[in-house]
């Protein structure tokens, strides 16, 4: 974590950081200036990897929208098109360039800027949420793929299609240039709405699996504590169950009632005196309960999104195979 104290004390060849600010204007169509109370420092863009996680409203995010947006990576140029005002995360290598510390990208430490908007602490858990995609199955070369496939199954056609005895391959060759539209016709369509289902109950299970491995980065196996970068005391306390004076406690993850049986493990900073663990001033270390052991758990989320994804193609391709087999048949009845 930079702060003022150590950016005053920086020397040599800098090093990796992170910080948090208020995003303050562009500089030379490329250097991102970042503003916090004590500290304004500029970013070079060029070569950064640099996001937009979508609006989101309030803090906590136990319940998934099928609707909500994926990240958007954005050029470094179009930076400047962001409203001034808004919050700032960068991390990466801190060097000295024009007598001024300065965030790069470099080879070894790819820059990361995350432009959003919420409570700072809310940062890393939106950004988990936010970068489970609804679907891979569309993506940047989607669309170039199935133009190409068309054309290809167009002249096999077509080259064929002269020959009697080649007959049943031209016609395959037609119903296939039309297979990446099957899943959206009836009655493939219901398996298709099925398998969407399925598809987004697994991104949520993997989207709870890295939530609950989430606190566990900072801690050594075996460990209930360490310290943070910031030198915080970090860790967490096992609990049977939540009292209510531990009802301002947020959730990690929904409850399960199956799973209370383990007792709830709660993290954040652990001050000497104090019963529970408290909100840590690092933002991007995890608040909150667990409904029982983070790594358990994570296996437990890991088996059930494969679980539903294996199912979720199986639907998916029998209702391609099923709408394949009717217009097969009509096809030749023709």
């Amino acid at each position: 974590m930079l702060d003022y104290s150590r950016y005053r004390d920086l020397s040599g060849e800098g090093g990796e950081f992170r910080f948090t600010g208020g995003f303050e204007s562009i500089t030379d169509g490329h250097t991102l200036w970042i503003r916090s109370d004590s500290l304004t420092l500029p970013v070079a863009l060029h070569g950064a990897e640099t996001y937009v996680l979508p609006m989101q409203e309030g803090q906590q995010f136990e319940i998934f929208d099928p609707s909500e947006e994926a990240p958007e990576r954005i050029r470094w140029d179009r930076v400047s098109s962001l409203a001034e005002g808004a919050k700032v995360f960068v991390g990466g290598a801190l060097v000295l360039r024009d007598d001024r510390w300065t965030f790069v990208s470099t080879k070894e430490c790819p820059l990361m800027v995350i432009f959003y908007d919420g409570p700072d602490h809310s940062l890393a858990s939106r950004a988990i949420r936010a970068g489970r995609r609804l679907n891979e199955y569309w993506n940047p070369i989607t669309p170039y793929a199935l133009i190409a496939g068309a054309l290809a199954l167009l002249y096999v056609a077509v080259s064929f299609l002269s020959r009697p005895v080649f007959r049943l391959t031209a016609l395959t060759a037609f119903i296939a240039v039309f297979l990446p539209l099957f899943p959206m016709i009836p009655p493939g369509l219901l398996f298709t709405a099925i398998y969407r289902k399925f598809w987004w109950k697994a991104r949520t299970y993997r989207a709870y699996r890295d939530l609950v491995r989430l606190p566990l980065h900072y801690l050594a196996a075996g460990e209930d504590s360490c310290l943070l970068p910031g030198g915080e005391r970090y860790g967490m306390k096992h609990y049977q169950a939540l009292t209510p004076d531990m009802a301002n406690i947020p959730r990690i993850i929904p409850g399960e009632g199956r799973v209370l049986k383990e007792g709830w493990y709660v993290f954040g900073k652990l001050n000497e005196g104090e019963i529970f663990p408290q909100e840590p001033e690092d933002n991007l270390a995890t608040y909150g309960a667990v409904p029982g052991k983070p790594d358990r758990l994570a296996h437990s989320f890991t088996l059930r999104a494969y679980t539903l994804e294996i199912l979720a193609w199986l639907i998916l391709l029998f209702g391609i195979a099923l709408n394949t087999f009717f217009i097969g048949v009509i096809i030749f009845l023709l």
